[in-house]
């Protein structure tokens, strides 16, 4: 499973990457910019990602807009739909507004911080990317 995280927080970002890595290669971006330059140029050699863990709040372009970027990516690679990367939304905030505009973006899933291990391995097993004895498909 190759994971890509964006978060502006490097506490947030090393958490992720511990839990990842084990499933397989991690990348990381501390912003939304370089999150999206990184997908496109990975999508371009043709090295696809399976995960996004994606930050909601963030300096330079917000994960909404990150969100949208990267889809608009694989809409341009003939990416749709269930196809496309899974991405899981993080963040402080657990309003319904917030939530909800989250997957109007096209996100898979969403997880509150602090971000549980037993919910972000739950969340990769019910987007099909772990099996249920948790190895990665």
């Amino acid at each position: 499973m190759r994971s890509l995280i964006i978060e502006d927080n490097a506490i947030n970002r090393k958490y992720l990457l511990n839990l990842l890595k084990v499933y397989g290669p991690v990348e990381m971006a501390e912003n939304g910019l370089i999150g999206v330059d990184l997908f496109g140029e990975n999508l371009d050699q043709g090295q696809l990602f399976d995960l996004i863990c994606l930050d909601v709040m963030m300096p330079e372009m917000d994960g909404q807009e990150t969100l949208k970027r990267i889809r608009q990516l694989e809409a341009s690679h003939g990416i749709f739909g269930l196809d496309g990367v899974k991405v899981i939304m993080t963040t402080a905030m657990d309003d319904k507004k917030t939530i909800l505009q989250a997957f109007k973006t096209g996100c898979e899933s969403f997880l509150i911080k602090p971000i549980d291990k037993n919910a972000l391995v739950q969340a990769l097993k019910n987007l099909e990317l772990l099996t249920d004895a948790g190895i990665a498909k």
